[in-house]
């Protein structure tokens, strides 16, 4: 199957404070196009394992044949392999207490989620209200778009979106009625909302995060990941998270704050480690990536 270019973003730094070794067992929590997995996999060896989380059934299958690419490049040096097509939310129904060297989740969305017009996560291209992770179950965007009344669309858009004019968009929205597509909805949100003077993104950027947010629960998805994947490492095992914007950054922050204060985690990055200029300019999806990394002390987590 054609594949959407696909470039893992701050891959170097994620090896890095992962801290990879031969032998290890390590959980991507977020597989998509196993950009990262494919350099874990390089490193864990033939008596390592890696498992391996994704909800999104077009992602994992696309994942297995990169995989598959690597299996013939590393031979019998390839480690185990096992597949978990849900949420990471499920981590701790999965993976065993204190089984992990490490635990990897990058909670951007996907190439090919963003690149596929027929998965209606991006703007930038026509394409059905959809932004589902998982396509066979919840509400879709459009559902959200055209049946939420006009105070909850501006809530959503104002909370998720972080949008200072979402009562704007909002009244613009509900006018506009039914809405069906990616490229009407991103119309009618330019012309509510259009570019202020400095600004870097495009109007509708924030309006579609709150709505894919929204779909997907991915905050509450977040928490539940965090709860648990402390209890998932081995003492000394390594939690490494990366976030696109500040309201999951914060839930990272905050939770490994907590974390240390219980002496359940040492923080190895004081401040979120962020892509150089030449990722930047080579991998503009970099630019937003902010990663965290902390390691599980002897005590329980």
């Amino acid at each position: 199957m054609n594949r959407p270019q696909h470039v893992p973003v701050l891959l170097d730094e994620v090896l890095q404070f992962l801290n990879v070794r031969p032998g290890g067992v390590v959980a991507d929590m977020t597989l998509g196009l196993a950009g990262h997995s494919s350099a874990i996999a390089k490193r864990l060896g033939a008596k390592g394992r890696l498992i391996c989380f994704d909800r999104d059934a077009e992602a994992m299958l696309a994942a297995r044949a990169r995989l598959e690419e690597v299996r013939a490049e590393l031979g019998a040096e390839m480690p185990e392999l096992r597949f978990e097509p849900r949420a990471f939310s499920e981590a701790a129904e999965a993976i065993a207490p204190g089984s992990l060297d490490g635990l990897l989740a990058d909670f951007g969305v996907s190439s090919l989620q963003l690149d596929e017009a027929h998965r209606g996560f991006s703007f930038r291209s026509e394409g059905p209200l959809d932004m589902r992770m998982n396509t066979q179950a919840g509400e879709t965007a459009g559902q959200v778009v055209n049946q939420a009344d006009e105070e909850e669309l501006a809530n959503l858009i104002y909370e998720f979106g972080e949008e200072r004019r979402s009562r704007r968009i909002a009244r613009a929205i509900v006018r506009a009625r039914p809405i069906t597509t990616t490229a009407e909805l991103a119309r009618v949100v330019s012309a509510a909302a259009p570019p202020m003077k400095g600004d870097k993104i495009h109007p509708a950027t924030r309006t579609f995060q709150a709505l894919r947010i929204r779909v997907n629960n991915e905050l509450g998805e977040i928490q539940s990941l965090l709860k648990c994947a402390g209890s998932l490492l081995k003492p000394g095992g390594r939690l490494v998270l990366i976030s696109f914007h500040s309201l999951e950054d914060r839930l990272v922050k905050d939770a490994f704050r907590e974390g240390a204060k219980r002496g359940e985690l040492e923080v190895l990055t004081k401040k979120p480690v962020v892509a150089g200029e030449e990722e930047e300019r080579t991998n503009p999806r970099s630019r937003s990536a902010k990663l965290r990394a902390a390691e599980k002390t002897g005590l329980r987590a």
